[in-house]
């Protein structure tokens, strides 16, 4: 993928498109004759104090420096401004996990697609665990496909710097997942990558659309942390996938990630989230009391989302040993996980824009786009001219709410 120059500078970029908006910044595809990628921008005086947003967007930036994953984003470029905030990230052209479910014709995707995503996914919080980083945000809106069919986790303003349980460093792993080589011979296709077992014929299902899903902003518990490893307790997530520690404000630690991955992947059979209540006072109830529900027969993978939404992190799939725990589940039989970036044919490949044009802002591409610093003033205009463009759909999962609300 082509990358803009390293001296990242708003007066000479013209955005093409607005990718989402949230409540810490905007993001914008950048497009012209010599590159394509996605811009973050924070507008650092329109910024609400309590939501802190240039803390957080400092803290992502210094967090994207230090990855190096097929399945991470890497930073390409920064600027600031006495008004603006901006990184460059790679673009992924695949749009998000969830619009590409809605894609399905049933609206879920079936066992081996599942296992295909979920497992790279393992790799990538793997990889942020081994750096002490709880992620804290998964969710099918932060899990983007890239231009080669593969994922790519987004948006890590919510994630916390830990200190790894002490285990966790001596437990032995399968070799490391190597980077992408452009030039390798015998690159396996999706098919050639894993045996598929008899329980992976899907049944038919009703997919449900998802409702609308708040997301929680860091809210202190004041809680001592426990001995063995750092743990956090910061009130943080989104409101779905929260887990039942954080409810509790118990403390929480890199556990929290396969909560969320257990969540994910019963809303990838099943096209709905499990505890989602009628108010999010139920919601937090369904998490605390609550049992998962699964239809039709019994299968490795709803073994697999049963021990990860273990209510008590201690008894949950990955409390001990991390990923190497899950990784080693029946579900993942047959997985070659030193072959997942080897895949040239994973289940869908985007084609140029794909999963962008229905579901985001295009702007005026006059004179090669939209200048970003007079995109910001618009926002800021008065009532009496025409209302500002709505934000992508992903963003509006993202209502940012305090403890005090619940």
């Amino acid at each position: 993928m082509d990358s803009p120059s390293p001296d990242l500078n708003l007066d000479n970029l013209k955005a093409v498109k607005v990718l989402g908006r949230g409540a810490m910044g905007t993001v914008f595809l950048i497009q012209d004759a010599a590159s394509t990628f996605a811009l973050k921008v924070v507008d650092k005086t329109s910024i609400h104090s309590k939501l802190d947003a240039e803390r957080r967007a400092r803290w992502e930036i210094q967090l994207l420096s230090q990855l190096s994953h097929p399945f991470l984003p890497s930073l390409i470029s920064t600027f600031e401004s006495h008004h603006f905030l901006a990184w460059a990230l790679p673009y992924c052209p695949g749009g998000d996990l969830n619009r590409l479910r809605y894609r399905q014709n049933d609206r879920v995707f079936s066992p081996p697609v599942i296992r295909f995503y979920i497992a790279e996914i393992i790799c990538a919080l793997q990889h942020l665990h081994s750096l002490g980083i709880a992620y804290r945000d998964l969710k099918p809106e932060n899990v983007l496909i890239q231009s080669s069919g593969h994922v790519t986790l987004t948006d890590f303003d919510l994630s916390r710097k830990l200190a790894p349980k002490t285990v966790q460093t001596v437990i032995s792993d399968p070799p490391p997942l190597p980077l992408p080589e452009t030039h390798r011979k015998h690159r396996r296709s999706f098919s050639r990558w894993i045996h598929f077992h008899p329980s992976d014929l899907s049944s038919q299902r009703n997919g449900l659309k998802k409702t609308k899903s708040a997301r929680v902003s860091p809210v202190s518990r004041r809680k001592p942390s426990f001995s063995n490893g750092e743990r956090s307790n910061s009130f943080v997530g989104t409101e779905e996938y929260v887990s039942p520690e954080v409810v509790r404000g118990d403390g929480h630690e890199f556990a929290v990630d396969w909560w969320a991955m257990g969540i994910l992947a019963y809303e990838m059979l099943y096209g709905t989230t499990p505890f989602k209540g009628k108010n999010r006072k139920e919601t937090f109830r369904n998490v605390l009391m609550k049992t998962p529900e699964f239809v039709g027969k019994r299968s490795e993978l709803t073994d697999l989302i049963e021990k990860l939404l273990e209510k008590d992190p201690t008894k949950r799939l990955g409390y001990t040993r991390g990923a190497i725990e899950i990784k080693e589940h029946e579900f993942f039989k047959g997985v070659q996980w030193d072959m997942l970036t080897e895949m040239v044919r994973p289940p869908f490949i985007p084609v140029r824009d794909d999963g962008t044009g229905e579901l985001t802002e295009h702007l005026s591409t006059i004179n090669g786009g939209v200048d970003i610093k007079h995109y910001f003033e618009s926002l800021k205009s008065p009532p009496s001219l025409p209302p500002s463009p709505v934000s992508s759909l992903s963003c509006k999962f993202k209502k940012t709410f305090s403890l005090s609300d619940f």
